[in-house]
């Protein structure tokens, strides 16, 4: 099974598409390189002494960083700064992805 396919079932993906954003498809999900993580903190914030409100991981490099909601918004800086267009919450019981560039939410993980 492809990373692609532990996306969101195709009958459960036609009903989001016909909400708001997700008429759009994504367009990057074949950039998808790693899906986990075990890092639970924004390195950003913690260098410089700040708090954040919920954490994001890139799904190209792995990268950990605060969410919008968050004062220094690392995850955005990162896909500004670097270019990844696709993100995850990695806050418990959340699954949902973000492209960047799309501003699509295409789907969530199985894992």
């Amino acid at each position: 099974m492809s990373l692609r396919d532990t996306l969101v079932p195709e009958g459960e993906r036609a009903l989001w598409q016909q909400e708001g954003s997700m008429t759009q498809q994504c367009t990057h999900l074949d950039q998808i390189a790693l899906t986990q993580t075990d890092t639970h903190v924004c390195e950003e914030c913690i260098k410089m002494g700040d708090r954040w409100v919920h954490l994001r991981m890139c799904l190209v490099c792995g990268h950990v960083g605060c969410c919008d909601s968050s004062k220094n918004k690392h995850a955005t800086k990162h896909f500004q700064q670097i270019g990844h267009p696709l993100i995850r919450s990695i806050e418990p019981g959340e699954r949902w992805i973000w492209c960047y560039v799309d501003e699509v939410m295409p789907g969530e993980l199985d894992v």
